[in-house]
């Protein structure tokens, strides 16, 4: 069994916006630290060739055009890739590390009106795990994972900041609708450049920025 885990987020949308930008470079540069493989999957051809040098040079990035349907077709492989489920029955635990090899998250993606990815993910016979039950951007999802796996984290050792508020000028604040990492500076763990990002587009929602 291989030791190297890979992170897989599937990226249905034809475009790449600002947001989900940095998420993926950050998680690229967390994931090569921790001797892993991030693995963005289901691009479109138009957007695989074209994406930003800042996440294409990342040595532990690859793009995929093709689904994890294609990348793991016989139901050995599948069993041996995780997907981050908040339907699933168990919490992801420290014991998955030897189970699983790949980490998958699906994700409502792309598509109006939303595309449940996970839900046409979870009848193809890849197990699930939950994460927990407050929502978590993308990156946040990938990076609690990854204590859980590599640092073998048990998920109430994690320390959480739910809801926090960020300060965007003097007067005004914003609250982000996810629950974050909490770092050593007792702030939320953002990749960098997003909370420049949020308080350029101050006046545009969140869901704008993706």
């Amino acid at each position: 069994m291989p030791d190297r885990k890979t992170y897989i987020v599937e990226h249905l949308d034809p475009e790449l916006g600002p947001w989900s930008e940095l998420e993926y470079v950050a998680i690229a540069r967390e994931t090569a630290r921790a001797g892993a493989t991030f693995v963005l999957s289901s691009l479109p051809p138009t957007l695989a060739s074209n994406l930003p040098e800042k996440l294409a040079s990342e040595p532990a990035f690859r793009a995929e055009t093709r689904g994890v349907e294609e990348l793991y077709p016989g139901q050995v492989e599948r069993s041996r890739v995780c997907l981050l489920d908040p339907r699933a029955e168990k919490d992801i635990s420290p014991d998955d590390k030897a189970k699983f090899d790949v980490f998958l998250f699906g994700g409502i993606l792309g598509d109006d009106p939303p595309r449940d990815r996970t839900g046409e993910l979870r009848v193809k016979g890849f197990e699930g795990r939950r994460l927990g039950p407050v929502q978590m951007t993308t990156d946040t999802a990938v990076r609690v994972t990854r204590m859980v796996i590599n640092e073998q984290f048990t998920l109430n050792m994690v320390p959480y900041l739910d809801h926090p508020d960020l300060k965007i000028n003097e007067h005004e604040s914003t609250e982000m609708p996810f629950r974050y990492v909490k770092g050593d500076d007792g702030k939320p763990v953002m990749p960098e450049g997003m909370l420049d990002l949020i308080k350029k587009d101050a006046d545009k929602s969140i869901d704008d920025l993706f």
